[in-house]
C-alpha cells in the first residue's frame, strides 16, 4: 500500500475519531507527509514533510502516532491542526493559568485547575489543554469524562503525553 493510500484511509480513520472534517485537517491532501511503519507495514507515525531517515537528519513534526488498536493519539502539531478546524469547546479541556507552566511542560492537568470541558469528551479521548483564550498548552487523554472533569475538584483529568513547550510571543 502506498502511503497515498495510507493517508487516505488515515484520514476516514481520523473523521470517525474526531468528526467529519478531522482527516482533511490533519493530513491536506495537498501536502507532504512522511508514513512511519512499523516493520509488518502497519503506519505507526504520520509526520509533516518529507523526512529523510538517515541517521542524525533532523524529523518533521509528529502529527499522530497510530495504535494498533486503531486510534490516534496527538503530536502538538496535531492539535493545533485540530484546535484550528474545530471551534471551541469541542475536544477542549480549559485549565486556568495557574497550571500553564506545568502542563505546557508535559505534567498532567489536574480536575481542581478545570474551568471547563467539552460535555462529549469520553475517558480515554484525545483532548487539547487549552486556556480560555484557546491558546494549546499540550494534548493527551482524558480520564474522565467531560461532565466529570468540569464537576471534579480532585484527581486527573487529563494524562498529558506532550506539552507544548514555552509560550511563543503571540501566546501559543
Amino acid at each position: 500500500m502506498t502511503d497515498a493510500e495510507t493517508l487516505a484511509d488515515l484520514r476516514t480513520g481520523a473523521d470517525y475519531q474526531f468528526g467529519a472534517g478531522a482527516g482533511a485537517a490533519l493530513f491536506p491532501p495537498d501536502e507532504t507527509h512522511t508514513v512511519r511503519r512499523s516493520s509488518g507495514g502497519r503506519p505507526r507515525q504520520v509526520l509533516v514533510g518529507d523526512v529523510d531517515d538517515t541517521p542524525g537528519s533532523a524529523a518533521g513534526e509528529r502529527l499522530v502516532s497510530y495504535g494498533t488498536d486503531g486510534r490516534f493519539t496527538l503530536g502538538v502539531a496535531g492539535g493545533r491542526r485540530l484546535r484550528s478546524a474545530f471551534g471551541a469547546p469541542r475536544h477542549r479541556v480549559v485549565v486556568g493559568e495557574e497550571s500553564e507552566p506545568f502542563v505546557r511542560e508535559g505534567k498532567n492537568a489536574f480536575a481542581k485547575f478545570v474551568t471547563e470541558a467539552d460535555d462529549g469528551i469520553r475517558p480515554g479521548d484525545e483532548v487539547l489543554v487549552v486556556d480560555d483564550g484557546d491558546a494549546l498548552f499540550a494534548v493527551g487523554r482524558a480520564e474522565l469524562s467531560g461532565p466529570e472533569i468540569a464537576a471534579f475538584d480532585t484527581g486527573p483529568a487529563v494524562s498529558v503525553r506532550n506539552g507544548a513547550g514555552p509560550a511563543d510571543d503571540d501566546g501559543q
